[in-house]
């Protein structure tokens, strides 16, 4: 078996005698030498390439070789469902060479916890949030438990790096590496993403330039994503428009009839309305999102594994590589916001030998059509997003002092830089949060020593700074039950709105009656009803259609086809939208357009942020007032080319971060431990885009007499 020769002899066996296999496969074979080398790594491969195999079989080997004990290996994951479904393999694989794995995260009870405390697995499963709650526990001797750490796996990294929870992932990585007092080793599995050289610095943190690092991923060319030179990716891909949820429902219970189909929605209100239209059209149908109970989502995920003739309706809860068994069919309604996350989606197709990857897009309106043919131009171009942190993570770095201090009891007033070793915005740049903190009550001072204030006490002390371990605040939301079986969680605003009759949800894909409602305990009971529920779920996150997708839903207006099947009403669909947005386009410069309504709107085509960035910069120019838009900026109705061109003359050396309303500020957590000033300019800077609001303004612009059409 080629490559796989410096694998312990033990595993090896098993490879070939218990799981059959023929051979590894490349990636697992272009792993072994780093790992076994004990070089940083960043795994690439698409949806079910045998990641995790390529990073399990070296670090065994390696265990096993250099007689590693306590907890040597860390493997994260971003949800407790992955971890879930992947810890009967681990246990697999760890006991063939006789060590062992376990599971720890917040539904892990206090009986196995212990276990683990007492037992202390070869391999623990975990999450970001659960590895900070043994840190700053007082049940847990953290010097003790991670003192035989050597490795750190982190799954599914593109899926951290992008926001802030992987800015968190790098913070607690860098503590745990102070207190065992020896470099981890750092290996992150990935699909592919547009920059790996990139993640893998990323991943590296302080590491970077001192220890080696590579990426392995033999299916790229080069070393590089595939692009148009290469051809379309492969894939059976097709594009149709439905104009409504009730005629994507009636497509897909009319289409693909005994087979297994997994339908990916963009929103939870959308999940369930189409849920509940599939099951009055007599199709078994299970649904998955975040606001289900766990034991609802357990139950629907195992029934659908187990089924055929049936239908799962999701949010991207099941994009990653949660096994739902053997799929035949993916449908997208309208599009995911990235390729990335295409590309997720499509891998969870076309594992057996005599199937292709597929997807079938259901568009449900002409900006969901625009949108997918944006996104799969992209995808047939081989073009995947790069994987970015937002900028100045201010707001997590006084997390992480605080969890310090939680940690270690108390921390010198000079020293708690040297737990990140000087990495990133949690080195010198973080001392006015510092000053911050004690000024205002969260830190304590006692002669040269930091330790936990009555402030943080006040606001993140709730149950043993349970609180302060998660870096996203959650919208607050009611628990729906009936009887005492937990369905799942609702808007509070479903509970308010006057409504005439009886008040009915939508959970679950089924409709219920609101019969009671413990406000105090924030408890919602019910009934089961017939029909007439409806769903809703508010959020402080912001969604944002990128500069890259914007300009691609440009290229399509003005004629792009992306390389997919197209069905007739998709065609006759997009046809209508060149039509109209033809007098928007123009093919080597943007346009300013007077519109019937007394509207001028500069139709960049840039994306909400490079757009934000646009209207903050030309604010002489710029309606203050108007929301975020992709497409277009609403300008001063008096604006004459003259103008234009002085407002604009060094406007590219000049930009503006875009104005951030207080309101904006409650969805970053741990907002209220920064001065007002550091707290805004860490939203501002994520609001921005300004390379594409340069871009714009260096380009050529044409003015346009009023228009009829709207």
């Amino acid at each position: 078996m080629s490559g796989a020769e410096d694998l312990d002899a033990v595993v090896l066996h098993h490879v070939v005698n218990t799981l059959g296999w023929p051979g590894l496969r490349p990636l697992q074979e272009a792993a072994v030498q780093p790992l076994l080398a004990g070089d940083d790594a960043l795994l690439l491969a698409p949806t079910a390439g045998g990641k995790t195999e390529a990073a399990v079989f070296p670090l065994l080997t390696r265990m096993t070789e250099h007689g590693w004990t306590g907890t040597a290996v860390l493997y994260v994951c971003p949800l407790k469902a992955l971890l879930n479904n992947l810890l009967p393999r681990l246990e697999t694989y760890t006991a063939w060479v006789g060590r062992s794995a376990a599971l720890w995260h917040g539904d892990v009870g206090a009986t196995g916890r212990k276990k683990i405390l007492t037992g202390r697995p070869d391999v623990l499963l975990t999450t970001p949030e659960s590895l900070e709650a043994m840190l700053v526990s007082a049940n847990v001797d953290h010097r003790a438990f991670f003192a035989g750490l050597r490795t750190i796996v982190v799954d599914e990294v593109h899926a951290f790096a992008g926001d802030d929870r992987g800015w968190h992932l790098l913070a607690v990585l860098e503590r745990l590496q102070r207190l065992v007092g020896r470099p981890l080793q750092r290996v992150g599995l990935s699909a592919t993403v547009g920059n790996p050289e990139a993640l893998l610095e990323w991943l590296q943190g302080s590491g970077v330039g001192s220890r080696p690092g590579r990426v392995v991923a033999p299916h790229l060319f080069d070393g590089q994503a595939p692009t148009a030179a290469h051809g379309p990716p492969p894939g059976d891909i097709q594009l149709d428009y439905v104009g409504s949820v009730g005629n994507a429902a009636t497509v897909i219970a009319a289409l693909h009839r005994g087979e297994k189909r997994l339908v990916f929605c963009e929103s939870r209100r959308l999940v369930e309305e189409l849920g509940e239209k599939l099951r009055t059209k007599g199709v078994t149908t299970f649904l998955s999102h975040a606001s289900l109970s766990v034991d609802e989502r357990r139950r629907a995920e195992e029934a659908f594994a187990d089924a055929r003739d049936c239908v799962i309706v999701s949010t991207s809860t099941l994009e990653l590589g949660i096994d739902v068994g053997d799929l035949d069919r993916v449908i997208q309604i309208d599009a995911p916001a990235t390729v990335a996350s295409f590309l997720q989606r499509l891998g969870r197709t076309g594992r057996r030998a005599d199937t292709v990857r597929n997807c079938l897009f259901l568009a449900l309106d002409e900006a969901g059509l625009l949108a997918a043919a944006a996104m799969l131009h992209q995808w047939s171009q081989g073009w995947v997003e790069p994987v970015v942190p937002p900028p100045e993570p201010r707001h997590i770095v006084a997390q992480q002092i605080l969890a310090l201090c939680l940690q270690e009891h108390q921390v010198g007033d000079r020293l708690w830089k040297e737990w990140w070793a000087g990495f990133g915005h949690f080195g010198q740049s973080a001392e006015p949060i510092v000053r911050h903190l004690l000024d205002e009550g969260y830190l304590d001072r006692d002669g040269d020593m930091l330790f936990i204030g009555p402030e943080a006490e006040r606001r993140f002390g709730h149950r043993h700074f349970m609180n302060l371990t998660a870096v996203f605040t959650a919208a607050p939301e009611f628990t729906v039950l009936n009887g005492l079986a937990e369905i799942g969680k609702t808007d509070p605003t479903l509970l308010t709105e006057e409504v005439s009759g009886p008040r009915r949800l939508l959970l679950a894909g089924r409709s219920w009656q609101v019969t009671y409602v413990d406000w105090k305990r924030r408890r919602c009971f019910v009934e089961p009803v017939d029909g007439g529920g409806r769903a809703k779920w508010g959020g402080v996150g912001l969604s944002f259609t990128s500069y890259a997708l914007t300009r691609a839903a440009r290229e399509v207006v003005l004629g792009a086809d992306p390389q997919v099947r197209f069905t007739g009403r998709a065609t006759s669909c997009l046809a209508e939208a060149r039509e109209r947005f033809a007098q928007y386009v123009h093919p080597d410069r943007t346009l300013i357009v007077r519109h019937s309504d007394g509207d001028v709107r500069w139709w960049t085509w840039a994306g909400h942020r490079a757009n934000a960035t646009l209207t903050a910069t030309l604010a002489s120019l710029a309606d203050p007032a108007q929301r975020p838009n992709a497409c277009w900026v609403r300008l001063s109705p008096d604006l004459t080319p003259q103008m234009w061109k002085q407002a604009t003359a060094d406007a590219g050396q000049r930009l503006c971060l875009p104005a951030v309303h207080e309101q904006a500020l409650k969805g970053l957590k741990f907002s209220t431990a920064l001065p007002q000033r550091l707290a805004e300019a860490t939203l501002a800077a994520r609001l921005a885009d300004l390379d594409g609001a340069a871009a714009l303004l260096g380009g050529q612009v044409r003015f346009v007499g009023q228009s009829t059409a709207e």
